[in-house]
């Protein structure tokens, strides 16, 4: 049987060595050890790995992948298959309602941009004519700001007074000051704390391997091609023209299926989009290896 250390397993499946590591100790992948210590594979790790990435590919929690692991090893595909179609039905029905709630949020988007970029430039200070949050709506304050954590499925809310349904072109603002609008993809308001920590806790490994891999990292690379970068806790800020935001909201959602460590924070602020990453402490090498640093 051939053998293989850590190095020449990643290199054979395209799966970096760190998120090896994880397998290991989460159980779904196995190694012998030399006398000196060193982890050695076996040919049918390369298989392993391949089944493994498949499933998560497909959504599938860690917990599950182990499962399914189990009934594979056991060499019946006709078990595979039974076990595995349950699965995939769930994963394609919360699919489909992601999608709907992020073209809801796209549209609203580009209705709030395209009523922004018809009001005429006033030379004079903002009064309720102005009505840069929504049309016809109570005055802001001389700037629009939305913040959206991108965290997991769920409705898309739009809190606060004089609110609109998503794609009506945004929220009015108050008398005084613009408010800003929390746009929160989460299954609802009693779970969107929980929500918004489920980054911590994510396993920091990556589903994506190979060219997929490759492709969302050269996607990301262009899309925040001259950020200006600034460290806040736990990741870095990047602010990037406001044109950007509909590429950066749906990569970001992407992101997140592959890569659920990675906490997204979105936040307009006139002809600016601050993106904010966060990351767990172990996985602040790969925050700074996709985004970048703040050197």
């Amino acid at each position: 049987m051939t053998s293989m250390r850590i190095s020449q397993l990643a290199e054979r499946s395209g799966v970096p060595a760190t998120t090896l590591r994880f397998y290991e100790s989460a159980g779904l992948l196995s190694a012998d050890r030399t006398p000196a210590g060193y982890r050695m594979y076996g040919e049918d790790a390369v298989d392993r790995l391949a089944f493994i990435g498949a499933a998560k590919h497909l959504g599938l929690a860690l917990e599950e992948i182990g499962e399914l692991v189990g009934v594979w090893e056991a060499g019946a595909c006709r078990d595979v298959k039974a076990d595995l179609r349950p699965r995939i039905s769930a994963r394609l029905a919360e699919a489909e309602v992601r999608a709907a709630e992020l073209a809801a949020f796209t549209g609203s988007l580009r209705g709030a941009l395209a009523h922004l970029d018809a009001l005429p430039d006033r030379a004079g200070r903002c009064d309720p004519e102005c009505g840069f949050l929504a049309p016809g709506a109570g005055a802001g304050a001389g700037s629009v700001s939305a913040r959206a954590a991108v965290s997991g499925p769920g409705p898309v809310p739009v809190p606060g007074p004089g609110s609109s349904t998503p794609g009506s072109g945004g929220v009015s603002g108050g008398a005084r000051r613009a408010q800003p609008v929390n746009v929160v993809l989460s299954p609802g308001r009693r779970a969107a704390r929980e929500e918004a920590e489920r980054w911590r806790t994510a396993p920091v490994a990556c589903s994506l391997s190979g060219d997929g891999l490759r492709e969302r990292t050269a996607r990301w690379r262009e899309a925040v091609a001259g950020a200006a970068r600034a460290a806040v806790p736990e990741g870095l800020r990047l602010t990037l023209p406001v044109d950007r935001v509909t590429r950066i909201a749906e990569l970001a959602a992407a992101e997140q299926e592959c890569c659920p460590f990675f906490d997204f924070r979105l936040h307009l602020d006139g002809p600016h989009l601050r993106l904010e990453v966060r990351a767990p402490a172990h996985g602040g090498a790969l925050l700074t290896d996709l985004f970048g640093s703040t050197d």
